[in-house]
């Protein structure tokens, strides 16, 4: 998905998967669910709460997938569609819908009652888990023409050195050009954000955001879930410039100026607050 609307190859997915939605009942709720979960971005407040129907709908789509995939799964390329987009329209529901309705009320303000603050890296890392089943870049997938946008999401970060990356976040990073992955935390997670920290805001697309979140894993979530001040910075810039996509909105809407706060109150001093706007 990018932020164009009108996306030709979004239009061409979305046309396919409505017409598989009336033979998949879990594709069926999945899509509703997000289409609800859509006009809340449209049309509500922040503080507004998942509407019922919402939440019936992802309800139903997750307990009819579970079902699905616990029994022996026909091999058709229309149930690998149905089951890849029904995975993927519950990776959005899971990211957009957070515990809480405020910036007060959030994390890292709040510490989250699910004891997992990044809860959300579960389902993209489930969805991810279908790939080699499903494979939705085979010849008659209807997600084949998205390659491109796939490639971009699996594109891999540099080994070494800071181009690209912006002189003052490099420098809050402590990264400078002998600087790996290993030896800096920060180090993919700030070229990942750095792609779209290059591009205007209507340039962003949904592979383009994916290569931030791929970085959170091991240290640099460790760091995170810790609040350290540069990791939030580095999530709190990603939702700054991520945010043009409405499912990114919907979570950044609460735990953007979360984050913001949080570092004012508890890291006053710290160079972060260079970067925070």
């Amino acid at each position: 998905m990018t932020t164009v609307p009108g996306d030709p190859n979004m239009v061409h997915v979305n046309r396919r998967l409505l017409r598989l939605a009336f033979t998949y009942p879990y594709l069926m709720h999945a899509s509703l669910a997000v289409a609800f979960s859509y006009d809340q971005y449209l049309n509500s407040p922040p503080s507004a709460r998942r509407s019922v129907e919402e939440c019936y709908h992802w309800s139903q789509a997750t307990v009819l997938l579970s079902n699905c995939l616990r029994r022996p799964i026909r091999t058709t390329s229309m149930d690998k569609d149905a089951i890849w987009g029904t995975a993927a329209a519950l990776a959005i529901l899971t990211f957009s819908s957070t515990e809480a309705y405020s910036s007060e009320g959030s994390w890292p303000l709040k510490p989250s009652t699910t004891g997992d603050e990044l809860h959300w890296l579960s389902m993209s890392s489930g969805k991810n888990a279908l790939w080699d089943f499903v494979n939705p870049l085979r010849p008659d997938s209807i997600f084949n023409v998205m390659k491109g946008s796939y490639d971009i999401m699996f594109s891999p970060l540099p080994d070494t050195g800071i181009d690209g990356i912006p002189g003052p976040l490099a420098a809050i990073c402590s990264l400078n050009k002998p600087c790996t992955a290993e030896s800096n935390p920060y180090f993919h997670a700030a070229h990942g954000l750095s792609v779209i920290l290059n591009i205007p805001d209507y340039e962003v697309t949904t592979g383009q955001t994916q290569l931030f979140t791929r970085c959170i894993h091991g240290q640099f979530k460790y760091l995170l879930l810790s609040r350290d001040p540069v990791a939030l910075l580095l999530l709190y810039l990603w939702y700054r410039k991520a945010r043009c996509i409405w499912w990114i909105e919907l979570r950044a809407r609460v735990e953007r100026p979360a984050i913001c706060e949080y570092l004012r109150l508890y890291h006053p001093e710290h160079r972060v607050h260079e970067l925070l706007q």
